[in-house]
């Protein structure tokens, strides 16, 4: 772990001065109501507004000149859209998002309003990896995946390290589980600088996809995706899975209901914006508060892009 760690120091050095040191918070009301001692990190105050742009930027700044002047693509239509274009914008270099047809006219407002280039697709996964392959071949650019890369997946572990750095003697960090980027980015910094912390990562119900991989030990797919946390979606990947399994403690899976609470929770108790797929990791933390009374605890905010067109209260 020794080499992971000091790829994160670089990591981390590298990006410092296109991201936000974001800070940590806490809540009087919320360790009275779970019982634990919570420091939550708040990623939802990060540019663009999530973790993401950490991994993004990383990706980007190891590319070599020639890759910098022809550009890069990546397919999304959530936050990793929006963190790919505004880290492409900040380093002078043209990023094309392939997105779906269907998706929401606000993110691709917001694609836009960073300076990506959209290219619109059918709402399949299968159209969107070909759109982005035509693309790279007729452009020369180069993909960069939302979460199953390892240098974006360095660059979301510094959102744990720099938690690591501020709060110390934490026993556990709870984060949500998505495409498996910022989970495998905050286990590869716990196992690097204190191996003793457990981290424990929260997605949906309706959603599970990397709960079922941990007990079949392959990566699985979802059938359906009928939740809010629209950030979790997404499936693991053949990098970002195996350090996965090898070092999570658990996957505890969280009800809509029970997301819509944290939400609430966070909102009215610390005022903070912060998306569903964010919540789920508190909600993560309520569900078990039984066995984590007393505990120190971190939880990784992941966001604050909310329609508030949409709010769930």
């Amino acid at each position: 772990m020794n080499s992971i760690r000091n790829q994160l120091w670089q990591t981390h050095e590298r990006i410092a001065p296109f991201v936000h040191h974001t800070p940590v918070m806490t809540s009087s009301m919320l360790n009275e109501i779970s019982g634990a001692s919570l420091f939550f990190k708040c990623e939802n105050f990060q540019r663009m507004g999530a973790f993401k742009m950490r991994g993004a930027l990383n990706a980007i700044l190891q590319l070599t000149p020639e890759q910098k002047a022809l550009g890069v693509v990546t397919h999304s239509s959530g936050n990793f859209a929006q963190a790919l274009a505004l880290a492409a914008k900040s380093l002078g270099i043209k990023a094309y998002i392939v997105m779906p047809n269907n998706a929401p006219e606000v993110k691709k407002q917001a694609v836009k309003g960073y300076g990506g280039i959209i290219v619109e697709c059918l709402p399949t996964l299968k159209d969107r990896e070909s759109c982005s392959e035509n693309l790279m071949k007729e452009k020369g650019l180069t993909f960069i995946h939302p979460s199953n890369d390892l240098q974006v997946i360095l660059g979301q572990g510094t959102a744990a390290k720099e938690l690591l750095e501020e709060v110390s003697g934490l026993e556990m960090i709870f984060t949500p589980v998505g495409g498996g980027g910022l989970v495998a980015g905050t286990l590869l910094a716990t196992k690097s600088f204190d191996p003793h912390i457990s981290v424990i990562g929260c997605e949906p119900m309706a959603a599970d996809d990397a709960y079922r991989s941990l007990l079949s030990g392959k990566i699985e797919n979802n059938t359906t995706t009928d939740t809010m946390a629209d950030g979790l979606k997404t499936a693991l990947g053949d990098i970002n899975f195996p350090i996965i399994k090898e070092h999570i403690s658990e996957i505890i899976r969280i009800e809509e209901t029970e997301i819509i609470e944290s939400m609430k929770l966070i909102w009215e108790r610390m005022k903070l914006v912060v998306e569903p797929s964010a919540a789920i990791a508190l909600a993560g933390v309520l569900k078990h508060k039984e066995k984590l009374k007393g505990k120190k605890i971190g939880i990784l905010l992941s966001g604050g892009n909310v329609d508030l067109g949409k709010l769930p209260f």
